[in-house]
């Protein structure tokens, strides 16, 4: 699978944050987050969009880590 879950995996393992307190933050079943935290299932963009969301409510710091492992050096200008 994709990019989503090992980012999503790390930052909640990294910052001690358990699945059922981000799927509590984002309204969903623990399932869903367990599906994504070992990348059964993608999320989607907007599902990104609310994880960052979720975790920016727990943790900013998170959230910042989450986006930047999600989408690396996307956004550097040194090309």
């Amino acid at each position: 699978m994709g990019r989503a879950g090992k980012a999503l995996r790390n930052v909640l393992t990294t910052y001690g944050i358990s699945q059922n307190r981000l799927a509590i933050a984002l309204d969903v079943r623990r399932s869903v987050v367990y599906r994504w935290f070992h990348e059964r299932t993608d999320p989607t963009a907007e599902t990104v969009a609310m994880i960052t969301t979720g975790l920016k409510e727990i943790n900013p710091e998170a959230a910042k880590e989450f986006i930047e492992l999600y989408l690396g050096t996307l956004l550097d200008n040194d090309q």
